[in-house]
């Protein structure tokens, strides 16, 4: 339920002005289907709700505005903004309890062909047997379920946007990412993120040449051979993360840290197979060193 001290707000000032001057453009000028990455997927959620109330804000537009569209959907209760994951708005007679399923697909495309005076959200998403939210991947939203869809998601009904959260966007069908606009959501979670064993390795590693990324190839090599290989990886994650948290506002770093981030997350995907981690560890330093 989002509070009328909304933090999204407070946290993702960015996101909020660049979706705010989309839905105050006379054409209303937000796309139909938005993507949002990262750890934190209740903040990605939240953040898809402060949209929803935005695009359907019947009163002043303000963020305290209590008009009763605002309302609803403060609470979680409006009947065009709508959760769609493996256990939340099932047709009658689908009993699948794992996915995201083609009957769900079908009463989507069937409940869109009824014409709407709201801006209709629907924010695809996961959730665990606890009821936490958790990010899409190809296990609980499958390729089948997603091509049901793809014709709607191309060429929706007016005033219709869809959401998709999930962690990182490899976890998604390339059918999907093609089709959406894409936007990483930091975690603004005060977690503790330990990166002793990388700091000293990593300090300045933003200003290496190409010439030294032998160098560097060498400091994590020693170090995944003295410690875990994926607690390695992990805190260059957690090192990145926090340089990434303090330059939010740097267009220009924040792009370069978020591909170092999604280099990393492939390094930890390439471990989990096996592969072998010289490779892994020379291929993420070539990335990571343009």
């Amino acid at each position: 339920m989002l509070s009328l001290n909304n933090p999204v707000r407070e946290n993702y000032p960015f996101l909020i002005n660049y979706f705010t001057k989309g839905i105050e453009n006379e054409n209303k000028n937000v796309a139909h289907c938005i993507l949002f990455y990262g750890t934190d997927i209740q903040a990605q959620y939240d953040l898809a709700l402060e949209i929803a109330r935005m695009l359907n804000c019947s009163g002043d537009k303000s963020p305290e505005c209590n008009c009763l569209n605002c309302k609803w959907i403060r609470e979680n209760q409006h009947p065009a903004v709508l959760t769609i994951s493996k256990v939340d708005n099932k047709p009658a007679n689908d009993d699948s309890k794992t996915v995201i399923s083609i009957e769900q697909a079908r009463m989507i495309k069937n409940d869109l062909l009824v014409s709407s005076d709201y801006h209709r959200v629907l924010i695809f998403c996961d959730k665990d047997k606890d009821g936490n939210l958790c990010g899409l991947n190809e296990i609980n939203f499958q390729e089948p379920t997603a091509n049901a869809l793809l014709k709607t998601f191309e060429e929706p009904p007016s005033r219709t946007t869809f959401f998709f959260l999930t962690k990182d966007k490899t976890d998604m069908i390339s059918t999907i990412i093609s089709r959406a606009q894409c936007f990483f959501v930091p975690s603004m979670k005060e977690e503790p993120r330990d990166y002793s064993l990388v700091k000293d390795t990593f300090d300045g590693y933003l200003e290496l040449e190409r010439n030294e990324v032998l160098d560097l190839n060498d400091k994590i090599i020693a170090l995944v051979r003295e410690n875990d290989p994926m607690e390695v990886l992990v805190q260059i994650q957690n090192y990145m993360a926090e340089l990434l948290k303090s330059n939010l506002h740097n267009r220009i770093l924040k792009i370069k840290l978020i591909h170092d981030i999604n280099a990393v997350e492939k390094a930890k995907k390439e471990l989990l197979l096996n592969m072998n981690i010289n490779t892994i560890i020379e291929t993420l330093c070539f990335s990571l060193i343009l």
